[in-house]
This record gives structure tokens, C-alpha cells and sequence, in this order.
């Protein structure tokens, strides 16, 4: 690890992140475990480690804990298919119905409770709804209208449930859009349809695309869609906030996720470790290219990284979602994540150019192009929006800054 002043932090100020998550949280029982990484120019700068990653069985997190990260595994899917971009195989403004010819008659929901009545949409869905959440799909959770009562009934993209890829699309074609693709920003299923895709357009398996052509070029061993065999005994458990505490949510010795899902979740499968899940982060950070693995080019990331909400707006403007793992004034979407435009709107410190998301189970990540910043963070609580941790985690590092970028 590199010593933190030789990167423009400050030692004392990182401890002071660590004194907090360990008072506020940690040690009074409202957060499991805490796991941070701080990567500066490539470098590792801070890491820390608090709590139990299986309170009942007293086994403490540690540096290989492997964790839950669901959707955190959205970017890895949504860089999967702008792969499929660069190649020529697929274009943004393809109609998602070259791929998905199940979808051709898809219609925008007017009334009913199934059958459906529905009007046509003003324009197809096109691939980059999908990337940026503006395809008129939605998720179960959300249980606030009909269509999403719909998904819960079908069980739509659940990972160990009764639909695989073929028969979430045809199950989608019975179920109406909730808007006009384009027309407003949801927190859906999209990602997932991109998995689908990717699997579609490259000809391989989803989850065989991601090992080749993502984990092993980045040396991400520890990442996919199952808990292995020499993973169990790292494997965290996971919690859902109750007044004054934690419930086990999910016993690691009993997990779905040691069995071979049904539907591999593109949206939100996937497990990994902080270190694994950093290879990415530096990755992205470094243009698309890490230690002679190059996934990406420069310019495709920052096209990836830049603001596709229709007229630049932000997603206070767009959102039609109860929940997402992002705030709204000053951020808009870009392909495959958050983006910050605006600081001073989202009254945070950031840097224009950051982009970010995090899991249902409050892990969270952040690059900073500007000041060339990546940000880990991992625990394993539910629901991710119990506590402000990841903005009191962005106060906490940027103010540990002492030296700006040059």
C-alpha cells in the first residue's frame, strides 16, 4: 500500500473515516461489516476492514469476504455489451426487436389488470433505453403500479426462480410497457435484458462471455454467479435493518447463491470481493485498459460516462422509480451508471465526470475522473437507502484530500 501523503491524502483524516464507521455503525450493531478501498493513480492509498462478515457464527470480515453485490453488477453487464458495440455487432440506436423479434408488438399499458389494454409506443425501444433506464421496463419492487404487479406475478428476473432467458422474454411480451421508451427514467430490469442480448448478438452463454472476456483478462477469480466451493467459508452473510439492529436475511451456509441460478441476473447477479470488484474499478478508471488488458477504448468509456438523459436533464426531472441506488438533482445516467454533472446541485462532494452505483445491499462504488479516484466500499445490509453511507463516505474520503489532481 502506498502511503497516503504520497498521493495527496492525508493518514490522519483516512483514520477519521475509519473511526466513524466503526462508532456509527459497525460496533453498534446497525451495519455488519464495513470494507473500504481507496485507489489513487492506480495505487492503493487505504484499505480498511471492520465487523463480522457472519455475526452468528463470529467469523469476521476480512480482505477476501466475499459479498453480494447485486447490482453493482449492472456496469460489468452494460461494459459486456458496449463490447458488442466496438466490435460492429450492435449499434445504440439499434431497435432492441432485431435481437428480441418476441418484442416486435410490444405496447405501452393504458388500463387493466391482464389482459392488458395498451397503446403503441411513440418509437421502439432502442439499445441505449436499456442502457440508460429509459425503456419503459420496470422491477417488481418498485409495487407501484400494475406492471409491476405483473413482474412479481410472472417472477420475473429472479435468479433461482422459474423463468431462464428464453422465458423471461416471452413472459415480457405478455406484460405492456409502463411509457413510451425514451419518454421518462425507471429503475428496471434492463440490464438484465442486456445480459440476454449480450448472450443473443455474441453467440455464448451470458455468463461464459463475462468469465472470458471480462474477469480473466482483469484476474477477477473471485467474481460470477455462484459461490464456489473453496468461496464458501469467505462467503458473508447478509442482514436487513430492523429497529435497533440487524436479521439474517441471508445464512451463507444456506444461500441460493451456492446453487446454479436459473437466470443469470445481469442486473444484479453476481457475487465478488472488494479486490476483485477494484480490478474493475481501476480498470474503468484507467481509460478501459489495465495491466495490458485492454476492454475497452478511451473513447467508447467516455461515451459511457457521459449523461444520456434526453436534453441533459437530471434524473429529478425523468424519475418515475420509488428506489434506485442513486440521488437525483445534479446526477443524470449514462450507459450503464450514474453520472455527477452538477456538484453544487447534488450538494455532494464529487467532481463533474464522476460516475457510480451501488448494490441492494449498500455496497457501493465511484470514480472520479478529475482527481482519478475509485472508491470501494463493501458491507451486506438491506435495504441499500437504511442509511446515508455512501454520501457520508464521499464527505469522508474528499475530505481526506490534501492535494488536487494535477
Amino acid at each position: 500500500m502506498t502511503k497516503p501523503e504520497a498521493l495527496g491524502f492525508s493518514s490522519e483524516r483516512l483514520r477519521k473515516l475509519d473511526a466513524f464507521l466503526a462508532a456509527k455503525y459497525v460496533e453498534p450493531g446497525l451495519m455488519p461489516c464495513a470494507q473500504v478501498q481507496i485507489v489513487r493513480k492506480g495505487q492503493l492509498v487505504h484499505q480498511t476492514v471492520l465487523g463480522h462478515a457472519d455475526r452468528e457464527r463470529g467469523l469476521k470480515a476480512a480482505e477476501d469476504t466475499v459479498y453480494r453485490i447485486y447490482s453493482m453488477t449492472k456496469p460489468i453487464t452494460s461494459l459486456a455489451f458496449m463490447m458488442l458495440v466496438e466490435e460492429g455487432a450492435v449499434a445504440l440506436d439499434d431497435p432492441v426487436a432485431r435481437f428480441i423479434p418476441e418484442w416486435k408488438a410490444l405496447g405501452v399499458y393504458a388500463a387493466g389488470t391482464g389482459p392488458y389494454m395498451s397503446t403503441p409506443p411513440a418509437r421502439p425501444m432502442q439499445m441505449v433505453d436499456l442502457l440508460r433506464h429509459t425503456s419503459g421496463l420496470t422491477y417488481d419492487f418498485q409495487s407501484r403500479t400494475n406492471i409491476d404487479a405483473a413482474y412479481r406475478k410472472a417472477k420475473i428476473a429472479q435468479m433461482h426462480g422459474p423463468l431462464d432467458f428464453d422465458g423471461t422474454v416471452a413472459e415480457l411480451a405478455k406484460i405492456p410497457l409502463e411509457f413510451s421508451p425514451g419518454e421518462a427514467w425507471n429503475y428496471s430490469i434492463s440490464t438484465d435484458i442486456l445480459g440476454i442480448l449480450v448472450e443473443r448478438i455474441s453467440g455464448q452463454r451470458f455468463q461464459d462471455f463475462l468469465a472470458q472476456r471480462i474477469f480473466k483478462p482483469l484476474g477477477m477469480t473471485e467474481t460470477g454467479f455462484q459461490v464456489q466451493e473453496h468461496q464458501r467459508a469467505r462467503f458473508a452473510a447478509c442482514y436487513n435493518a430492523v429497529p435497533g439492529g440487524l436479521k439474517l436475511q441471508d445464512d451463507p451456509a444456506t444461500s441460493a447463491y451456492h446453487n446454479t441460478p436459473s437466470f443469470h441476473s445481469g442486473g444484479g447477479g453476481l457475487v465478488s470481493t472488494a479486490h476483485d470488484y477494484m480490478r474493475f474499478c481501476k480498470m474503468l478508471a484507467n481509460g478501459g485498459e489495465l495491466d495490458g488488458a485492454r476492454l475497452i477504448a478511451p473513447r467508447t468509456l467516455k461515451l459511457m460516462a457521459s449523461n444520456h438523459l434526453p436534453g441533459g436533464q437530471d434524473l429529478t426531472h425523468l424519475s418515475r422509480s420509488l428506489f434506485s441506488e442513486a440521488t437525483n438533482a445534479g446526477v443524470g445516467f449514462g450507459l450503464g451508471f450514474a453520472v455527477t454533472f452538477d456538484p453544487v446541485k447534488a450538494m455532494m462532494p464529487s467532481s463533474p465526470g464522476e460516475f457510480y452505483w451501488g448494490g441492494a445491499a449498500s455496497t457501493a462504488f465511484w470514480i472520479d475522473p478529475v482527481e482519478d479516484i475509485a472508491v470501494v466500499f463493501m458491507t451486506q445490509l438491506m435495504p441499500s437507502s437504511t442509511y446515508p453511507i455512501r454520501r457520508e463516505l464521499r464527505t469522508l474520503v474528499y475530505s481526506a484530500l490534501m492535494e488536487p489532481n494535477q
